[in-house]
């Protein structure tokens, strides 16, 4: 059976606090985020830009965090202000929002693993084995 997969790596800045964090996390501070999201997909399909089935996913979809808070994304927001009631804003929560939310705008058929770095050299990776 053919597999295609594909990688994007992307970034924003943002600002958080982990709440009832003993130590500087607690106060409100800001990071250089860095996205990478991989989509994997064993037939091709189209998108909401193309109408041919040439692709796994749009780059553009899959980028949508990089957006400005204003336009949908998380570019320069308060993390604790656009994530809903029960997510923390801890960097595995955050790759958990975003392969929750870039899920929703594709194919059931395309499986994500999506990696949150908010200091140089650490990574938190979400995937979901029962999509």
């Amino acid at each position: 059976m053919p597999k295609w997969t594909l990688s994007t790596e992307f970034s924003f800045d943002a600002a958080h606090f982990i709440r009832d964090y003993d130590g500087p996390c607690g106060r409100m501070h800001g990071h250089h985020y860095k996205v990478r999201i991989e989509a994997t997909a064993n037939r091709l399909q189209s998108s909401e830009y193309c109408p041919h089935p040439v692709m796994v996913a749009d780059y553009r979809t899959l980028r949508w965090a990089k957006k400005d808070a204003l336009k949908g994304g998380l570019d320069h927001c308060v993390l604790n202000e656009v994530m809903p009631d029960g997510y923390e804003t801890t960097a595995e929560m955050i790759a958990k929002y975003i392969y929750e939310k870039t899920a929703e705008k594709l194919p059931s058929t395309v499986r994500l693993k999506v990696a949150v770095s908010e200091t140089p050299g650490s990574w938190a990776h979400y995937e979901d084995d029962d999509d």
